[in-house]
């Protein structure tokens, strides 16, 4: 029961993740390397405000705000400077890095002394996975709010036809750059939230996570068929709770923890590739008919 309870509430954090890269990734249409930094540097500052004496809950809302300027900048240097999607991400993610050392001042903080949102006895995994299930609730709702509104479908106007906007005298640089700062807000929600949750912030904590949230994003389209808005971001969280109900079998199964990144590479190529195989074997089966 505790690996359940832990598998939720770990997968439901990393959903908030995932959905954030769902905006860039399917929404937007923007391969944003950024979160990978953003989700560290949530960490970062919620870790340094919560041993500030600030109360959890405020530092996660900060916490957010302040990953939504990861986003910002990323945004700036894809709008202003014409740099690519993919490399401006990875600026900023590089950056990102120096830039969390600066905030917590070495390479990981424990807040093990420090009070959280999270109860640390066993018992109270339940407590914790309610806490978490709200959380989530309240940022699905929000954004699909958000997303039916004109700003929000003129955001994902602009990822589905970005010259149909340009000639209709949109502002496409202000909607990437909006859809940016919120997605990188997202990620460091997961972040804060994640560093709370495990007692630690740390530097690292990052790498990696963009691999799990796209692997999440494949898994849970599979799996939920996707009429609204609000189911697309239902799968995004169901994908990513039995993509980490899949690595906690792996584990327990025996699976070395060293091996666990290359795993979940494996995992996401596999995922990400096989539609496209799909298609191409489709295809082919229709040619040879012809």
């Amino acid at each position: 029961m505790n690996i359940l309870m832990s598998t939720g509430i770990y997968g439901l954090i990393y959903a908030i993740l995932a959905i954030g890269v769902y905006i860039t990734f399917r929404i937007l249409n923007f391969a944003d390397m950024t979160a990978e930094g953003s989700l560290s540097l949530g960490g970062s500052v919620c870790a340094v405000f919560l041993t500030g004496g600030m109360d959890p809950i405020t530092s996660i809302v900060l916490a957010g705000l302040i990953g939504s300027l990861a986003g910002l900048l990323t945004g700036f240097l894809h709008t202003q400077f014409k740099i690519q999607a993919i490399l401006s991400g990875i600026l900023t993610m590089v950056a990102l890095y120096s830039i969390n050392l600066k905030i917590m001042g070495k390479s990981n903080i424990s807040l093990l002394e420090n009070s959280t949102i999270f109860k640390s006895a066993e018992s109270d995994q339940l407590i914790n996975l309610i806490i978490v299930i709200g959380v989530c609730l309240v940022l699905l709702l929000c954004l699909n709010l958000f997303f039916k509104t004109n700003l929000g479908l003129s955001i994902r106007a602009t990822g589905d036809n970005e010259q149909m906007m340009r000639a209709l005298a949109t502002n496409t640089s202000s909607k990437k750059i909006l859809a940016l700062m919120i997605s990188n807000g997202l990620c460091a929600v997961s972040g804060a939230l994640l560093a709370q949750n495990q007692g630690y912030s740390d530097v690292n904590m990052g790498t990696g996570t963009i691999v799990i949230a796209l692997a999440s994003i494949v898994i849970g389209e599979a799996l939920v068929s996707q009429h609204s808005f609000l189911t697309k971001l239902v799968s995004v969280v169901v994908g990513t709770i039995v993509y980490r109900a899949i690595i906690a079998v792996v584990l327990n199964l025996g699976m070395n923890p060293i091996d666990l990144k290359m795993f979940t590479a494996f995992v996401a190529a596999i995922l990400l590739g096989v539609p496209n195989v799909r298609k191409t074997l489709k295809r082919s089966v229709i040619s040879v008919k012809n």
